[in-house]
């Protein structure tokens, strides 16, 4: 394409009868994008004298920002945390499979592991673009190994760490490298956590509560040295005592700094997470809720199951809303989810009974604020990347968008 002045530029592309989430309402306004940005059309039409040169009609669907995954394990026989020679791989599949579940960025998973596994393994999880390859790579999640042993779940016991006399040294040695890392999940009652959350959060980690049997008040100490974000809120922490709420008290508590937010994930599968806890964590923290489904991982320590096998991420599982139990290690304890992103937003709508926005922002607004890219990713404001994601009324991902460009559509939608 050509400007007035015969110059070249990239084409404006405009989506048409469509409902748009944007501001928390469904507007029906059409989106207009050019080179992988979102344009406002005001300042298109007024200061360039430009017009559409594409149009695309979506039919009525809702057109919401592209999903966010901030704690994916694997999936589709892939094991993040296994030190392959091809990691990489690995992780462009994964990539490349949850497009059709509307993701458009998300963050590689690690669980606890030993150093060696961490060294190797790292190096190999660049930060990354998305694209029709897949989603974008936003950086790595690593959870443990510096967790609490009574709340450890699915993580191997052997590998687990505790911080030495000189914290943060030891975590360095621990992960070899930090530069390809996002997030960090660790139990704040280990001594010296306050330490290391304050080094992590100065280099623009996040880092989140999990894994722990911390008290609410060591909660709102690790929350006032920088931490923001729980870790599958309910799932391997202490139960709410009306006495002493645990990291659950986060969500109402009078002690955290002023205009600081606490962000939570929950395991919105119908397993891990009973939908009475859904609905008193959304009804408490009504805003600020990142739906951190644990990816679609099939558990590497589950036999071979008998039962039929469904096409859900991971393999031979069964369906979502569904979990992994550690059965061959004779416990009731549950691993990753299976259940894929989009599942999760329709059983946390349904759950809950918020509204269609707020369930749709959950998983796309919160991650991205808590990530500090709310700019760019999670909304579809003027100037934001033209991640989007279109779904038909009952939130069934009818296509995927990435910088604009077409990366995955339902066959339905083909025809």
């Amino acid at each position: 394409m050509r400007d007035g002045k015969g110059a070249s530029r990239a084409p404006v592309l405009r989506f048409t009868n469509c409902r748009i989430l944007r501001g928390r309402r469904l507007l029906r306004e059409d989106l207009w994008v050019r080179d992988g940005r979102i344009l406002d059309p005001e300042k298109l039409f007024f200061e360039e004298r430009l017009v559409a040169d594409q149009q695309r009609d979506c039919g009525g669907c809702i057109l919401a920002p592209g999903f966010i995954d901030v704690q994916i394990n694997g999936g589709f026989g892939v094991d993040f945390s296994q030190a392959t020679e091809d990691v990489g791989s690995g992780v462009a599949l994964v990539a490349q499979r949850i497009l059709s579940h509307g993701v458009t960025s998300f963050c590689p998973t690690l669980v606890t592991s030993p150093p060696e596994v961490y060294h190797k393994v790292l190096p190999q999880i660049p930060v990354k673009s998305g694209g029709p390859h897949g989603a974008g790579v936003l950086g790595v999640h690593l959870e443990g190994p510096f967790i609490s042993r009574e709340k450890r779940g699915a993580h191997p016991e052997a590998y687990l760490r505790s911080f030495e006399a000189n914290a943060f040294h030891d975590v360095l040695a621990t992960y070899g490298s930090l530069d390809n890392v996002r997030i960090v999940t660790l139990a704040p009652e280990l001594g010296s956590s306050h330490e290391v959350i304050r080094a992590l959060t100065a280099r623009g980690i996040c880092v989140s509560l999990g894994h722990s049997v911390a008290d609410l008040q060591v909660a709102e100490e690790a929350v006032q040295s920088g931490a923001t974000f729980i870790t599958h809120l309910f799932n391997a922490m202490l139960p709410f005592h009306h006495r002493d709420p645990g990291i659950v008290g986060l969500l109402t508590s009078d002690r955290l700094p002023p205009g600081r937010h606490i962000f939570y994930g929950m395991i919105s599968d119908g397993i891990h997470t009973n939908p009475a806890a859904l609905r008193i964590a959304h009804r408490a923290h009504p805003q600020e809720e990142p739906l951190s489904p644990s990816g679609g991982m099939q558990e590497p320590r589950c036999p071979q199951p008998t039962h039929t096998p469904s096409s859900v991420p991971g393999g031979p599982c069964p369906p979502p809303p569904r979990a992994c139990p550690l059965c061959s290690q004779g416990t009731k304890t549950l691993s990753g989810s299976i259940a894929p992103m989009d599942v999760c937003i329709r059983h946390f709508l349904q759950a809950t009974g918020c509204s269609v926005e707020s369930a749709l922002e959950a998983a796309s607004l919160h991650p991205a604020q808590l990530l500090g890219l709310e700019k760019l990713k999670g909304t579809l404001d003027f100037g934001a990347d033209a991640d989007f994601v279109v779904l038909d009324d009952s939130l069934h991902v009818q296509a995927t968008y990435i910088s604009g460009e077409l990366v995955w559509q339902a066959e339905e939608a083909r025809q």
